[in-house]
């Protein structure tokens, strides 16, 4: 049946992995009916719940969220009969292949300390991004890379290049040399910068580290350094391409200084991103790094942390004797934070993978934060808040538009965060909402409080944003917090 799903590409995969990774060449097939079917029930959701078509009723959930128990497709690709865009249709058909790979591919061993434990957990999201269909799109990458370089691989490395003073940009950390992801190093940078190569304004170095992969993919954990590297990638990955912006290298630390200002609760760990660097030259996004404090000896004792994307997959092993009482301490531990600075300014991209809640005895302890090129900041109310911040000129993350910010932290917090949460606890849903609407009453008020409680909210349109081929669309959709 998923033999629809480009003949040409199966064949590539097959004969890659023959070589490659026998052993995983049986697994491979095996795992591509499901791999074909999840991609297909996240699209056939979407395509309901962002209007784009009727595919038929299902079990319906909070902001218009359909879960569909199958596909109902052999190739997730005949969901968009009639709609003309076969780009999108390359993501589907890419995302199907390697989530099969992952599929297949074993569990990998884990060292010990809690990054090296979240990341082993992180594999357990092996679908990824828990609402887009194309949470396994790597456009760029062949077999042989995926193999080498997505979540599922063991370690990696990272490399090093050097570059002359003059074309650096950025912090100290950096100066003499610019971290790179290996694939960025061999494949983008002698095919867009050989005559930086050749004159040594740029010299790739021998020099290596061992890195493990995150779910983030471009950002890697190096257990040498005791930190994470967040270095430019040029593939596909969702909706965007994941090289990094210089104003993400320059904002960064900035921002994480600010967040440190305005963070005033024992109870959240900033993982700070202590410095960045780039390469102005070509798109300017090709040789960036960011660094980003780990939570090696940050921990207490007993303290376990799950990453956000995680979370579903664990909460039989928590303590949710009582799962009303543990969405109320969970709500607890997020909103008042969350909630507090999004009313001083700072709108948080507080989605799944951007959030590791830490458990103790199974209940909610405390929660680190990271990752925060995709926050938006509101002036204004930083302002007025008594706090300032210079911004890379251009930079998307500040704006004076209450909208474009409020729905920022809207989306991730409620519906991609804990509307997935409340979807895996033995709980009505009606009642879920209902606890998540009083925590919400108890920190949130004035025009953020309607704004949160209003009878629609936006919801962020991730198919018909890749059907446009342009930025962040969204669409309105019920709001289950409202009139409770």
């Amino acid at each position: 049946m998923t033999r629809s799903l480009s003949p040409e590409r199966l064949a590539h995969t097959e004969a890659a992995l023959a070589v490659h990774a026998p052993e995983l060449l049986d697994g491979f097939l095996a795992a591509l009916p499901e791999a074909a079917d999840t991609v297909g029930r996240r699209l056939r959701g979407a395509l309901v719940r962002e209007g784009i078509r009727d595919m038929g009723p299902g079990p319906a959930h909070a902001f218009n969220r359909v879960e569909y128990p199958s596909s109902g497709v052999g190739d997730p690709v005949e969901l968009l009969d009639g709609i003309d865009a076969p780009g999108f249709a390359a993501e589907l058909r890419n995302a199907v292949i390697n989530l099969a790979i992952a599929l297949a591919r074993p569990q990998a061993e884990i060292g010990a300390g809690p990054d090296w434990q979240a990341i082993g957990l992180e594999r357990l999201a092996v679908a990824g991004h828990n609402l887009h269909p194309c949470g396994r799109t790597r456009l760029g990458w062949d077999t042989g890379d995926v193999l080498s370089y997505d979540l599922e691989t063991p370690t990696t490395r990272v490399g090093f290049v050097r570059v002359k003073p003059d074309l650096y940009l950025g912090d100290p950390p950096f100066q003499d040399k610019i971290p790179v992801h290996p694939w960025q190093r061999d494949m983008v940078l002698p095919e867009r910068y050989g005559d930086l190569l050749r004159d040594g304004s740029l010299t790739i170095l021998d020099e290596e580290l061992e890195a493990v992969p995150t779910a983030a993919l471009r950002t890697l954990w190096v257990p040498s350094l005791g930190e994470y590297l967040k270095v430019s990638l040029d593939i596909q990955v969702t909706s965007t391409r994941r090289s990094i912006s210089i104003a993400s290298t320059r904002n960064g630390p900035a921002v994480s200084k600010l967040l440190h200002e305005l963070v005033d609760d024992d109870r959240v760990l900033l993982m700070a991103e202590t410095a960045g660097g780039a390469v102005p030259i070509g798109s300017g996004r090709d040789l960036s790094a960011i660094r980003r404090d780990g939570l090696a000896g940050r921990l207490h004792e007993g303290e376990r942390v799950i990453p956000g994307g995680a979370l579903p997959f664990l909460l039989g092993e928590l303590d949710t004797g009582d799962p009303g009482a543990w969405l109320r301490a969970y709500a607890e531990l997020l909103l008042p934070p969350l909630m507090s600075l999004t009313a001083r300014g700072v709108a948080l991209e507080a989605h799944l993978q951007n959030c590791l809640p830490t458990f103790v005895d199974g209940k909610p302890h405390r929660v680190a934060l990271r990752d925060f090129a995709g926050l938006r900041l509101h002036r204004p109310r930083l302002r007025e808040a008594g706090h300032d911040i210079t911004l890379w000129p251009g930079s998307v993350v500040g704006t004076d538009d209450l909208g474009v910010f409020r729905a920022k932290i809207g989306y991730t917090l409620f519906q991609a965060h804990l509307g997935e949460i409340i979807l895996h606890l033995d709980l009505d849903e009606d009642e879920a909402w209902r606890i998540v609407r009083e925590v919400l009453d108890e920190c949130c008020s004035g025009d953020d409080h309607a704004a949160f409680t209003a009878p629609m909210v936006p919801h962020k349109a991730l198919v018909r944003m890749r059907l446009a081929g342009g930025g962040d669309l969204y669409i309105p959709v019920r709001n289950p917090l409202h009139a409770r």
